[in-house]
């Protein structure tokens, strides 16, 4: 099985992508991340261009790696100086990393425009500054930068801009789609001249700017390339680079090359989150491969497949990449889905019942109710079906008052009186909002009778307009997420009444707390309704 070798840029072309931030100690902790998942070169930075990549050098040089090469990166030498006294170059040995990566220009344009330089002259410092590096033992790896771009304009100088930096003892030549601008067909096409015309590896480095860059890769290693760079997630300038957890199970799982162990692999989905959270960015659920909707099922025909044999909708298994199989549940559901999402909880559900909650669901969500984000007001839907819910409180009246003093001075007050196990119980709070003030009453009323409680909190609060048109008089749909600081649910609740439908979706969320925190349930054992 041929091998590809693996170069993760995420800590350097992927921090210059919009909204990514990464210190020196975030870089440390992905960078490890990235060694056990089995990546081969890791592109720390460009320790000649700011403090913070420098940090992440000094602190790297500390640890063991037992799998990846770390990289620094760079460009060739300034025309106005020799390599030996050249500041970049000399940055690249002060990192004292055995790989060092840098880019020279492959393209006439930039030669005589950006840079300002003879033709020839650009040969000159690609190949000195290979040749220094060299001379300090250091593994080059040459980023021919614009070099589709080049090659269009001007093929045979692009090659030379190749040829002069393999004779100064680069190892790796990579092919740049810096503009990420070229088709699939057209990275074929010339990777595979280069191919024939140099005997050096070759590499290819993809921008998503068509969207083409994992296309444009793959296309690159069917024309010969053996060294793949990318980030984790597409993090990268502008539309991002190719994105790797899309690439790497694309050339393991569909292509035949070795990229990683399959262990490793299984590892990827947690790997692309890690990632987002150390970055502080959203995850992307359509994402391929990874996604949370990667293996998602909604249309019934589709889960009815899928449960007799997952190929029918499903490329490859999801726990080949650590990911899982979902159903979601909505009005374009069947009997499969809930029978399916039934199991998954748990709940032994009967043909009869399946088809009660099929008509229930299309019921409510013509209403205006959506369950695919709040898969705990479903459970307590198929509980309630069954007559499997508790009667753990119910609202007997509620009124939430709102004013403002002379000073201008906002407060919010809900006061409400509850039913729970057969007393009644009132309760007064205050809250930054509404909403707030509610939650707040609704856990003094109720905490002495549930003490778990006192490790809820609401986490998140949503609020659609599902009718527009029908100005103050419109249906709204609340979707609230709880946490008890190990795990999260999420709730649902629609009217044309803001303050009902946010009572409906916190009063589910604390019936599923209730019903899941152990010895709640004993509390009550008469069947509770629910939305």
């Amino acid at each position: 099985m041929p091998t590809i070798e693996l170069f993760d840029t995420t800590l350097r072309d992927g921090t210059q992508g919009e909204h990514v931030t990464l210190s020196a100690r975030d870089k440390g902790r992905i960078a490890r991340r990235l060694d056990a998942f089995g990546i081969d070169v890791i592109e720390g930075g460009w320790p000649g261009s700011n403090p913070k990549d420098q940090a992440f050098f000094d602190d790297a040089r500390t640890e063991e790696w037992p799998h990846a090469a770390l990289c620094a990166f760079g460009s060739t030498r300034h025309a106005s100086n020799a390599p030996a006294n050249d500041p970049n170059l000399q940055a690249l040995i002060a990192a004292e990393t055995d790989v060092v990566s840098i880019f020279g220009k492959s393209w006439t344009l930039h030669v005589e425009q950006a840079l300002g330089v003879s033709l020839e002259t650009n040969l000159d410092l690609i190949r000195s500054s290979v040749a220094f590096l060299r001379e300090h033992g250091k593994r080059v790896i040459y980023d021919a930068e614009h070099f589709f771009d080049g090659y269009a304009d001007h093929p045979e100088y692009a090659l030379r801009t190749l040829r002069a930096a393999a004779e100064a003892g680069a190892d790796t030549l990579v092919l740049c789609d810096t503009n990420g601008g070229s088709l699939p067909h057209d990275i074929h096409e010339v990777a595979s001249a280069v191919h024939s015309d140099v005997d050096t590896t070759l590499g290819i480095h993809a921008h998503n700017d068509g969207g083409c860059a994992v296309a444009n890769t793959l296309a690159a290693v069917r024309a010969g390339a053996r060294h793949v760079q990318g980030t984790i997630n597409g993090l990268g300038e502008r539309c991002g680079n190719a994105d790797l957890c899309a690439v790497i199970p694309d050339l393991q799982l569909k292509m035949g090359f070795e990229c990683v162990d399959a262990d490793p692999l299984s590892d990827l989905v947690d790997l692309s989150r890690f990632t987002n959270e150390v970055a502080n960015l959203d995850p992307d659920d359509g994402a391929p491969y990874v996604g949370r909707s990667a293996f998602t099922h909604k249309g019934g025909v589709h889960v009815s497949a899928v449960m007799k044999e997952p190929s029918t909708y499903e490329h490859v298994a999801p726990d080949a990449v650590g990911n899982r199989r979902r159903a979601l549940v909505s009005d374009l559901s069947g009997r499969s889905n809930i029978r399916y999402k039934a199991e998954e909880l748990g709940i032994d559900l009967a043909s009869d019942d399946a088809a009660q909650a099929v008509d229930r669901i299309k019921e409510l969500e013509h209403l205006g109710y959506e369950f695919q984000g709040a898969e705990a007001s479903f459970e307590l839907l198929l509980r309630t079906l069954q007559d499997g819910m508790p009667r753990f409180f119910e609202l007997e009246r509620m009124r939430v008052w709102s004013g403002q003093d002379e000073a201008g001075s906002q407060t919010v007050e809900a006061s409400l009186a509850l039913c729970v196990q057969d007393q009644r119980r009132l309760a007064v709070a205050e809250g930054d909002g509404p909403v707030d003030a509610l939650s707040n009453a609704m856990r003094d009323g109720l905490k002495t009778f549930y003490p778990p409680l006192t490790s809820v909190r609401l986490t998140d609060y949503k609020v659609r307009v599902l009718t527009p048109q029908d100005g103050t008089a419109a249906t709204v749909r609340v979707l609230i997420e709880h946490s008890d600081g190990t795990s999260t649910w999420n709730t649902v609740g629609v009217s044309e009444n803001i303050l009902d439908a946010s009572w409906q979706a916190l009063a589910d969320g604390l019936r599923y707390f209730f019903f899941h925190t152990d010895g709640a349930a004993a509390h009550g054992n008469d069947p509770a309704v629910t939305a």
